[in-house]
């Protein structure tokens, strides 16, 4: 197995037709994220690049989604039916879509049929280790979805090692997969933003702060439950919940926020900017996943300044490194007990350490390594 390491490419490297579709999706998350911080930094370093995406209204625009400097062709058929066409027919090919393409590059599981060389960037294999978090056609479009990558990815790039170990045991090659870890990038937020967040969203106290999208794996009833042991020692805190809903729909969650009155701030997405204002103004940030295979937001909070509380046993470890504080994701005494800790005594060196450990993450870095594997893979088509 491969680890990359980001070294400079050679030139301007091949023509990539790279799939952006998941930005259309209704909560794009970490992927559509990555999708976008790596166009950007690609596109920065002068790599040929354009998006593939299923057909849509004029609304939104690539650019109003983050790909300005990306032109995007769309597929003639809508997202549902292109999807049901790539895994059943392999049709339309990529190379038709976007003709003059030497590489192609499925973010997601969503992998257009090609005859060119094929990288699969592979999240998380999630629904393998915990399938009652997904439903049943969920379960089985991510089954197909790994079946192809078995067979028919040159490439397979993984954000952490934890994700690669998941990746061969679940049947890929250990030789055909890299090991890429996504970057970071802080925005500048003034004291006066991180003050008009909290006038605006009534966040009188200091705050324990999670983000996300809300879905099972995010184990927010444990985080419930390890808060409301916390506030009876800390009641100077509150805990604050940042991001769209998911899917799933659980009753404990609602029955225990509804506990907590006045102590549960629920925000729901937030722009850009005010996410950063909540980073930077919080106290501690816990992130108690059972399962990522990255968790992104452990490497915002860092670089923003917010001591770590993750799970430990999981990817989330290896980006934290020794800079948080780990618990068992099913304790919620022992989430209690680590929030104490980084918000207590260990939050100053939390702090420094998190900032230190998040620098050496930059999407710079991301695209060098995977333009490093689009050349790889190009020059060995040529031969």
């Amino acid at each position: 197995m491969e680890c990359t390491t980001g070294a400079a490419a050679p030139d301007r490297g091949p023509r990539v037709a790279m799939v952006v579709e998941q930005l259309w999706q209704s909560v794009p998350g970490g992927s559509g994220t990555y999708i976008v911080e790596l166009a950007r930094a690609l596109r920065g370093r002068g790599a040929r690049l354009a998006g593939l995406a299923a057909r849509h209204g004029a609304s939104p625009s690539p650019a109003e989604l983050g790909l300005a400097d990306v032109p995007v062709r769309f597929a003639h058929l809508p997202r549902p039916a292109l999807y049901e066409s790539w895994n059943r027919l392999g049709l339309p090919r990529a190379e038709s879509t976007l003709p003059g393409a030497e590489v192609v590059h499925a973010t997601t599981w969503a992998i257009p049929g090609t005859r060119l060389p094929l990288v699969v960037t592979v999240h998380d294999v999630a629904f393998l280790r915990s399938p009652e978090h997904f439903t049943r056609r969920g379960n089985a479009y991510f089954a197909t979805a790994l079946e192809r990558t078995r067979r028919e990815a040159d490439a397979v790039v993984v954000p952490s090692t934890a994700t690669a170990d998941d990746c061969v045991a679940a049947g890929l090659d250990a030789g055909r997969i890299r090991v890429i870890p996504h970057g970071v990038r802080a925005r500048a937020v003034t004291g006066a933003k991180v003050a008009a967040l909290r006038a605006a969203h009534g966040l009188e106290r200091e705050y324990v702060l999670w983000t996300g999208t809300r879905e099972p794996r995010k184990n927010l009833p444990v985080l419930l439950r390890a808060f409301a042991l916390l506030a009876k020692v800390r009641p100077d805190l509150d805990l604050v919940l940042v991001g769209p809903a998911g899917w799933g729909d659980d009753a404990e969650e609602r029955t225990l926020t509804a506990e907590l009155s006045g102590r549960v701030h629920v925000l729901g997405r937030l722009p850009d900017e005010e996410l950063a204002a909540a980073y930077t103004g919080a106290r501690v940030f816990a992130f108690p996943s059972i399962w990522e295979g990255f968790g992104l937001p452990v490497l915002e909070a860092m670089a923003y300044g917010a001591p770590v509380v993750t799970s430990r046993g999981t990817c989330m470890e290896e980006v934290c490194g020794p800079a948080g504080l780990l618990a068992d994701p099913s304790s919620p005494e022992e989430i209690a007990a680590q929030l104490a800790a980084a918000a207590g005594r260990a939050h100053d060196d939390l702090v420094a350490a998190g900032r230190v450990r998040a620098r050496a993450f930059t999407w710079e870095a991301c695209a060098a390594a995977h333009a490093e594997v689009y050349a790889s893979l190009a020059d060995g088509a040529a031969r």
